[in-house]
């Protein structure tokens, strides 16, 4: 299946040095695939000729004259840059001429911007922030990571619903496992919004394991794990805190003597073997799941290899129809409770 996908060129940290690269080494990996590079086209056009590429069928260039900072209220990127490549991207999946869009820039702006372009799938009240984690046996999806601090029980079984299309379709299991993430496995466990979520998800048709605690997300002990957005973020920023205390851990017991350099060098196979094993950049690319169309949020400090990962993402995803998917669940859920 053919799919074009729209590059928000000019967010994250490094913009086009990152993006243009990303996109012109998948073109090389992927036939089938083909990419409208959006952002200032000096900018653009600068790297493709230092990546001695040309524009074409599979490879166009669109111009946008305004970029939303990091740091840019989304209210403001909304309303007052109507021509930011944000929006152009976002804007070229709402006329079709792509199937997706990533982007690494302003996550909060990116959300406002494409809930406002693209609107909600039938039945999805909000879109969730979903992300792959690893974990002990293969990885784990976990949403929502941010976007709504505040969630009813309603919106934890949508959550739900949209977790377990996006497995199915992408990792093609048929019934993947959805656990909600509470502060114990015992049904009296957590908060009233709790509770009520894991009786709607128990009678939801989906196959749903239960409760599971924190470290049931890297344990691997359900194939989705369900929170909403405060707890969600907390646990993600959480977890990425802990891994960079214990590499600066590891490498400061490596730099402790001589005698501990050189068994570093020594168990170096092991070290780099570890590294592949949990590199972050190979889990970059979160879903805005839940809107009509497919955006994909690369990390602001991606480089060219983690951004590739976003628009593997966003191309799997796409070739998938996980949106198709998550209307006809939503569509037979609503027609079991009329």
């Amino acid at each position: 299946m053919e799919v074009t996908v729209a590059i928000d060129c000019m967010g994250g940290d490094h913009g086009a040095h990152v993006t243009v690269p990303a996109a012109l080494h998948y073109l090389k990996r992927d036939p089938q695939t083909s990419f409208i590079l959006v952002g200032k086209q000096n900018a653009i056009e600068a790297e493709l000729r230092r990546g001695h590429s040309e524009i074409g069928a599979r490879l166009q260039v669109r111009h946008a004259a305004e970029v939303v900072a990091m740091d840019e209220s989304p209210a403001l990127a909304l309303r007052g840059k109507k021509d930011s490549s944000i929006r152009v991207a976002v804007d070229l999946v709402k006329n079709g001429e792509a199937l997706a869009c990533v982007s690494a820039g302003n996550t909060g702006a990116l959300m406002a911007i494409s809930r406002f372009v693209l609107k909600t799938l039938p039945g999805i009240d909000r879109p969730a922030i979903a992300s792959i984690l690893p974990a002990l046996k293969g990885h784990t999806y976990m949403l929502d990571l941010g976007a709504n601090v505040d969630c009813t029980a309603e919106h934890l079984l949508q959550f739900g619903i949209m977790g377990a299309e996006l497995v199915a379709s992408v990792e093609h299991k048929e019934r993947p496992s959805v656990g909600l993430l509470n502060i114990g496995e015992e049904d009296i466990k957590g908060n009233e919004v709790v509770k009520r979520a894991a009786e709607l998800l128990r009678a939801s048709g989906l196959n749903f394991y239960g409760n599971v605690e924190g470290d049931d997300i890297y344990k691997g002990t359900t194939d989705i794990v369900v929170c909403d957005g405060f707890v969600g973020n907390i646990a993600l920023k959480t977890s990425e805190g802990l891994a960079q205390m214990l590499a600066t851990y590891l490498r400061e017991e490596f730099n402790r003597s001589l005698l501990a350099r050189l068994l570093g060098v020594m168990a170096s196979p092991v070290i780099n073997a570890f590294k592949r094993r949990i590199d972050h950049r190979c889990y970059n690319g979160a879903t805005l799941l839940g809107l009509r169309g497919i955006v994909i949020k690369s990390h602001g400090a991606a480089d060219v290899f983690a951004f590739g990962f976003a628009i593997q993402r966003a191309i799997e995803e796409a070739r998938s129809g996980v949106l198709a998917h998550i209307t006809e669940r939503m569509s037979l859920i609503q027609q079991s409770a009329a």
